[in-house]
């Protein structure tokens, strides 16, 4: 017969060496997670093929916040046409701003790599942008929904 401290011993090694391989397995997965880099947004087909005020125009549906277009468009690679409003200089990017006549707007923050051809872009040029949409929201200090995208990529300049 094994004594019963022989058996507690082997469960405890048992026990030991099975946390040991979940942390390492667990540790190999948070790494591997947190290095994966994400495909250049350029080269995705988009979802979505919108004119920036009808796309505007689905977030705002008889004066209020459309959360069903969230629903469809968040998280999707989306190619937006419109004219720029606004150019404006954040930290290490440049975000491209379309509004329409409300005043409501697309923002755009840009892959690095195309950081030189955003520089290029004035107020009133006509853009193909393609991103991933972040989603909308309503800004209640303006009065009106706004909609930001990541990870965008400068598409075609339309002079």
């Amino acid at each position: 017969m094994i004594p019963q401290a022989g058996r507690k011993k082997g469960l405890v090694k048992k026990l030991l060496i099975g946390s040991v391989a979940l942390l390492l397995i667990g540790g190999g997965l948070a790494w591997y997670s947190f290095t994966k880099g994400f495909d250049d947004t350029s080269t995705i087909e988009a979802d979505y093929t919108v004119n920036a005020s009808g796309f505007l125009d689905e977030f705002r549906v008889n004066g209020s916040f459309n959360k069903e277009a969230n629903v469809k468009y968040a998280e999707k690679i989306i190619a937006v046409n419109g004219r720029v409003s606004n150019v404006e200089a954040a930290d290490t990017t440049l975000n491209l701003k379309i509004e329409n006549a409300e005043g409501a707007y697309i923002a755009f923050a840009f892959q690095q790599k195309d950081q030189e051809a955003v520089q290029h872009i004035k107020a009133g040029d006509s853009v193909t942008i393609k991103g991933s949409c972040n989603g909308g929201s309503f800004s209640n200090i303006l009065g009106v929904p706004y909609i930001t995208f990541k990870r965008s990529s400068l598409i075609k300049l339309h002079k």
